[in-house]
């Protein structure tokens, strides 16, 4: 078995999780202050790509990172970057893909704390972005940590939007669900299986994991 879909795989992952910490953080927070029309209006544009199917996602980010228009003409000819068929392209489209993933959890979190702690921290001098880092963040840990693993989690077992910006090119944008369904096609059911063994113990690893902290972070009033 060829171990370079699985590293590709994780690599994938790993970044998108970073970006997304990064992007997700303020966006979430702007999210869960009150409700207007304009912040409805982006959620559901986040909360998007839960729904719609990965292959029509997928469609559209190709034609916008095709070097013949939009986003992908401006960067081809600016920066001489192409997305599609590149591992640059594929990272973009993860972070938009497993977009709701991060940031759906760590909003709940936000939405869910009581006001009178930021309320307390505004009273006693602290900037918002004091009051964030200080008080909300700490606060919201265990969500912090499920949305990072679910997003990790997720963009590991991506296929069809991977397929689509990506393709099967060995060693550049060959992930590991990409070489299971290569694999199938080929009729080598084996090595279909040993990629899908894999990707299913880490995967089960990680949410074991974070199912074991979140519950050592509930405490029962007689502890």
């Amino acid at each position: 078995m060829d171990a370079a879909p699985i590293w590709l795989s994780l690599k994938l992952a790993t970044i998108t999780t970073i970006l997304l910490l990064v992007i997700c953080l303020p966006l979430a927070w702007w999210l869960s202050k009150k409700r207007t029309i304009f912040r409805m209006l982006v959620e559901v544009l986040i909360t998007m790509p839960l729904v719609l199917p990965p292959s029509v996602l997928g469609f559209y980010l190709l034609l916008a990172f095709s070097p013949q228009q939009g986003l992908g003409e401006w960067l081809h000819e600016a920066f001489d970057v192409q997305l599609v068929f590149s591992f640059p392209g594929l990272v973009l489209a993860s972070v938009i893909y497993s977009l709701p993933f991060m940031a759906g959890p760590v909003k709940s979190a936000l939405q869910q704390l009581p006001p009178s702690l930021a309320q307390a921290s505004y009273t006693l001098g602290k900037s918002q972005w004091q009051t964030f880092k200080h008080i909300l963040l700490p606060n919201i840990k265990p969500a912090l940590l499920t949305a990072a693993v679910l997003t990790f989690a997720h963009t590991l077992g991506e296929f069809g939007v991977v397929l689509m910006i990506g393709g099967n090119i060995p060693g550049v944008t060959r992930v590991a669900s990409v070489a299971v369904y290569d694999a199938v096609e080929q009729m080598d059911f084996l090595l279909a299986a040993n990629y899908a063994l894999l990707l299913f113990g880490i995967t089960f690893l990680l949410l074991t994991g974070v199912f074991i902290y979140n519950r050592t972070q509930i405490k029962t009033p007689l502890e």
